[in-house]
């Protein structure tokens, strides 16, 4: 029989072990713990989008922290957000095009990247990472916010996305888009505990022969993909690196590619990414601007990057191409030149099967349907610019005057409508949908020359 003495601490134990256990489950997702199976706890934060948000930013010395923003090093922050304090949060401004031409032009308001975990273990409510979009180049402040709800409605694996209020040190900073970073979160959230890698493929100098960028398969070496690996978000072991180079081989020879790839979703990303004309893209020039998750050896292409769709790439260029029949009607079956698509083994090794060619009309004829023609498109835009109009107007560092923003919005919505048209006319057959068809006959387009590209923001527009 046990002494009472020893029941006395039994007892003891058993209650300290209650309270332990009812602590964590009641804070431990600000603590970094998340319950299986469950919406983690950022998601209706944060990540509601029915509102404007708010974060302060507490730091010692902005003006320091804007001086050596070019360098992105993270500087230690407390976060308020909606009310709640974080302290000991990394903060660093974000991005490539973006960034550099902010400051050629003298201008602060830098996109930023927040990371709860880069000085000590923590989150916020399970959320490792997120950035703070500055709506540069986008004078709708909405090219990002519709791209990601369409990807959504089309069931696309895609970072959740907010709008907020910044103030620094309690002075107003602006009206920024939070997103959600895709790293181990947004793995979660999306794939479950037992998630797979996830890669953004990118290249150190732009050149056409950045074939694993493109997700082309060149021989077994693992150095041959460091465009890849290197861009890990998390550490890939040899079996993972074997796996996706195995995955690029089926997918260059054509065959059997539902062995490689996620075909239902890859569809349904490239019938998004197609309709928003994005040019700095896996389809464009450039090839990039996209995440890449495998698991099981199965890969799939994510969204990212969406500041110069809607047809702007080009207008910061020396000749840029602002024709907005011609990108209204852009074609939906050869989305670039034969030269790109022949390096794009993703779309175009897909499009060579016939059954996935009309798979990949009928999404098109889904998104068309349910998203434009059914009035949930118009609807979304108006109630979005009624709930930020009032922060847009006071924002004190936008890229755009309040009128230029009121232009943008209605710019963004007409190219949309039109779009859905040209698109709907593409899939009826009454509106070639190729290059080479269109280059024959442009009779039946859609005409869009009531539309003036650079309302959606250009660079030009901040040299003056």
């Amino acid at each position: 029989m046990l002494k009472s003495k020893h029941i006395d601490l039994i007892c003891i134990a058993v209650m300290v072990l209650a309270v332990l256990g009812t602590v964590l489950f009641m804070n431990g997702e600000s603590l970094g713990l998340t319950r299986a199976s469950s919406t983690p706890g950022y998601e209706t934060r944060l990540f509601d989008k029915s509102r404007v948000h708010t974060i302060d930013i507490l730091i010692d010395d902005w003006d320091a922290f804007l001086e050596t923003a070019p360098e992105e090093e993270y500087t230690t922050c407390t976060l308020v957000i909606d009310g709640e304090k974080f302290s000991n949060v990394g903060l660093r401004a974000k991005g490539n095009n973006s960034r550099r031409l902010t400051e050629k032009y003298g201008l602060d308001r830098y996109s930023l990247k927040v990371e709860f975990d880069h000085y000590e273990y923590g989150s916020y409510y399970g959320l490792d990472k997120f950035s703070l979009d500055s709506s540069f180049q986008d004078n709708s402040y909405l090219k990002t916010w519709i791209t990601y709800d369409m990807m959504n409605h089309m069931g696309v694996p895609t970072p959740l996305c907010s709008w907020v209020w910044v103030r620094v040190n309690g002075e107003n900073w602006g009206l920024f888009l939070a997103i959600e970073e895709p790293e181990e979160a947004f793995a979660k959230r999306n794939f479950g505990n037992d998630y797979g890698q996830l890669y953004k493929p990118d290249y150190r100098k732009l050149s056409d022969e950045n074939a694993d960028v493109h997700l082309r398969y060149t021989d077994d070496d693992f150095d041959s993909y460091d465009n890849i690996f290197r861009h890990a978000k998390f550490d890939p072991t040899d079996a993972d690196k074997v796996r996706l180079i195995d995955a690029l081989k089926t997918l260059s020879t054509g065959e059997e590619l539902e062995t490689a790839i996620n075909i239902d979703e890859v569809l349904r990303y490239f019938t998004v990414q197609v309709f928003v004309v994005n040019m700095d893209s896996y389809l464009g020039r450039t090839g990039h601007n996209y995440f890449l998750y495998e698991e099981d050896g199965i890969l799939q292409i994510l969204p990212w990057d969406y500041n110069l769709a809607f047809a702007t790439y080009s207008l910061g260029m020396p000749d840029p191409i602002n024709d907005s029949t011609l990108y209204v009607n852009y074609p939906i079956n050869t989305p670039a030149s034969g030269e790109v698509m022949k390096k794009r083994p993703l779309y175009h090794n897909l499009m060579k099967h016939g059954e996935y060619y009309a798979k990949y009309h009928e999404y098109f004829d889904y998104l068309i349907e349910s998203y434009f023609e059914s009035g949930y498109f118009e609807t979304f835009v108006e109630n979005t610019a009624d709930m930020i109009a009032p922060y847009v107007e006071k924002d004190p560092t936008a890229f755009c005057s309040f009128d230029d923003w009121l232009l943008g919005v209605e710019t963004i919505k007409n190219f949309c409508l039109l779009r859905a048209e040209s698109v709907r006319g593409q899939l009826d057959g009454t509106i070639p949908s190729t290059i080479a068809a269109q280059a024959k006959d442009k009779s039946a387009f859609v005409d869009a020359s009531m539309i003036w590209l650079p309302d959606l923001g250009e660079i030009a527009d901040l040299k003056d």
